[in-house]
């Protein structure tokens, strides 16, 4: 019997020990992230919000050849999944993606090692860097896929008309959810020890925010702002609507129900 009392201590304190070493490892991270130099940040922002877009990309040239041959839940299945691709080439390359940030740059402000005004000029850098990437994507696909021959311009309309024409308050706390999704794959991610098990971790919280046409309010902007592009009826306040709620739930995904929840319980725990 106490060999067994043992070796549950020993599993209890190695649980332990791997928790905190997972929120060490965030907040260090998380101070590097924000010591970054201003210029470094914005174009490494810029950058994922380029890379993202290839998901919804990847999307509409799929949802293309697939009219009318496949079933509408064999199409939203096989597109959640695509949907990741954009997010696997922004986490394994290591871009700074906003959606991170809201639980990654937040744990060094909950834990007093960084100040709030360090954590807004991390937010508003990589912020603009990724919508204007998301947005110079989203003008490009518009312009090059229909004349090219591999996208039906209805396509990007199809896809963007889910994300809107919600009430805000399911807007913001579908947005919610997403940031939330996002927030535990900051944290996945950090625990996950090989390349295989972070695309794994990628890929499930990504297909999972595809598949529930949840706001993500980057890779969102790529799929509202080309629907828009296309279908100017849809009208620009429409975007501006979904930017808005969207990044005020994601924002508040990371960092209440990720950053303050699990510093809190390894803290307490410790």
């Amino acid at each position: 019997m106490p060999e067994t009392d043992g070796g549950e201590n020993f599993s209890s304190g190695s649980e332990q020990t791997t928790r905190r070493s997972i929120l060490a490892e965030q907040i260090e991270e998380g101070i590097g992230e924000l010591e970054r130099p201003s210029g470094g940040l914005l174009l490494s922002a810029l950058s994922a919000g380029l890379d993202v877009g290839f998901g919804p990309f990847l999307m509409v040239t799929v949802a293309t050849l697939a009219s009318g041959v496949w079933t509408e839940a064999t199409m939203s299945i096989v597109l959640a999944n695509l949907y990741a691709v954009g997010f696997i080439f922004v986490v394994l390359g290591r871009s700074e993606l906003f959606t991170e940030h809201t639980t990654l740059a937040v744990l060094p402000v909950i834990d007093g090692r960084a100040s709030l005004s360090e954590l807004g000029r991390l937010w508003g850098l990589v912020y603009a860097g990724n919508i204007v990437g998301a947005s110079l994507f989203a003008g490009i696909v518009v312009l090059v896929a229909p004349a090219y021959g591999i996208v039906d311009p209805s396509a990007f309309v199809d896809i963007g008309k889910k994300l809107v024409g919600h009430p805000p308050l399911v807007m913001l706390s579908a947005a919610i959810l997403a940031g939330w999704l996002m927030g535990l794959l900051s944290w996945l991610v950090a625990a996950a020890q090989e390349t295989i098990s972070r695309v794994f971790f990628v890929w499930i919280i990504a297909t999972t925010i595809g598949i529930a046409h949840l706001p993500h309010s980057i890779a969102g902007t790529v799929e509202v702002l080309a629907a828009v592009l296309v279908d100017p009826a849809m009208g620009f306040a429409t975007f501006g609507e979904f930017l808005v709620l969207s990044t005020a739930g994601n924002a508040i995904g990371g960092s209440v129900f990720v950053a303050l929840l699990k510093y809190g319980h390894v803290v307490r725990e410790a």
